[in-house]
């Protein structure tokens, strides 16, 4: 039986649920997640809990933060004054904007509160700081 492992291309269903037990993403009714195994296209302590796993395995895992998305930082919170964004920008509370660093490279942030003459931008990945659990079954290994 082939085993999922570096350089293999992995499909997987899974669902990600929160420690509250929220579904935070899902592949049901849609193509399974295709990936390959080491070229860091998925978290990587989900890619370690399929090292080895065969086709039509099931896994329930728990991924701690620092194997996800990281820490929650409180320094990639910045409030900025209202005008400093252009106009046309829609700003609303959960708008996915994208900032542009000095270097050139796109930021994702997050609106998270907003006032007359201020925007609080978040640029944490949503799922920051939370352990995520996964279950998962592989359907393919190539």
């Amino acid at each position: 039986m082939i085993q999922a492992s570096a350089g293999c291309t992995v499909s997987i269903h899974y669902t990600g649920t929160l420690a509250d037990g929220s579904v935070f993403d899902r592949s049901t009714g849609r193509e399974p997640l295709t990936f390959r195994m080491g070229a860091g296209q998925i978290i990587p302590g989900l890619e370690a809990a399929l090292d080895g796993m065969g086709v039509g395995e099931t896994k329930i895992v728990t991924i701690p933060a620092d194997q996800a998305y990281g820490p929650y930082h409180e320094q990639a919170i910045q409030t900025v004054p209202r005008d400093m964004i252009p106009d046309g920008i829609p700003l609303d509370l959960g708008s996915a904007l994208q900032l542009q660093a000095p270097n050139g490279s796109l930021i994702p942030v997050t609106v998270t509160a907003l006032s007359d003459v201020m925007v609080t931008l978040d640029a944490n990945h949503p799922l920051a700081g939370k352990d995520l659990t996964f279950a998962v079954e592989i359907i393919a290994i190539a």
